[in-house]
């Protein structure tokens, strides 16, 4: 679902992301930790075809990311750290807007059944800016129902989200599992989907310091490889 190879971004003499290459399958996630600086926003817009690498090379589910962007672009779903919704509109007519902007199909009965599966049909016609934070997130997910993506990305996707929420937020992610699609989330947090993750990967300085099934990792060691190896970047030659 996601081929990532060697892929580089600069900024004059800075380099913001250093020769990372990874693989995902379907119904696979891929837990992106790093500090902050690391890299890992940065990452997930070259992933997602809003920021072109300066190198390497980058196919989404069979689609070359750089040579056709928009094909790749179709197949992506992505919930940004900040909620991006619009506060003044109701949840109904944010679906809308999106899916008339990306020229989707805005049928009504494919809104709310959108709704319904992120569980906000009840509130589906008031605004926005009475939601919590989770609510939002979760009108986030129902723009990427809405695609049908089968690549989802998501920037620190339990930020301000109380337990209910995260519980929500990783049962989400385990259906989109099972239904054959890839999720990568970036986080700093230790908390939030570590479950759900079938892999992770530690960020450093723009560089891919480690990638390893979860299933090898005990937290404990998660927490020494982490520090041992953020803080050695950190440090430099």
């Amino acid at each position: 679902m996601i081929q990532a190879r060697e892929l580089r971004k600069t900024y004059g003499s800075s380099r913001v992301i250093d020769g990372v290459s990874f693989e995902l399958g379907a119904g696979q996630c891929l837990a992106l930790l790093g500090p902050n600086g690391a890299g890992k926003t940065t990452l997930l817009r070259i992933l997602a075809t809003l920021l072109r690498p300066t190198a390497g090379s980058l196919t989404i589910a069979g689609a070359d990311a750089l040579r056709e962007p928009e094909r790749a672009r179709a197949l992506i779903g992505m919930v940004a750290h900040g909620s991006y919704v619009y506060e003044d509109l109701t949840a109904r007519e944010n679906l809308r807007f999106w899916e008339t902007m990306r020229g989707g199909d805005a049928a009504a009965e494919r809104l709310t059944a959108a709704l319904a599966q992120v569980e906000l049909d009840g509130v589906a016609d008031e605004r926005v800016r009475t939601f919590s934070a989770g609510m939002k997130r979760r009108l986030g997910l129902a723009r990427v129902l809405l695609g049908r993506a089968r690549v989802l990305l998501l920037d620190e996707p339990f930020t301000g989200l109380d337990r209910r929420g995260r519980k929500w937020v990783n049962e989400f992610l385990l259906g989109f599992k099972a239904a054959g699609g890839a999720a990568v989330l970036a986080t700093h947090s230790f908390g939030g989907g570590l479950g759900v993750a079938d892999r992770i990967a530690i960020l450093g300085s723009g560089r891919l310091l480690l990638d390893r099934p979860a299933a090898d990792l005990a937290p404990e060691e998660l927490h020494r490889l982490y520090e041992s190896l953020t803080e050695a970047v950190e440090a430099g030659p």
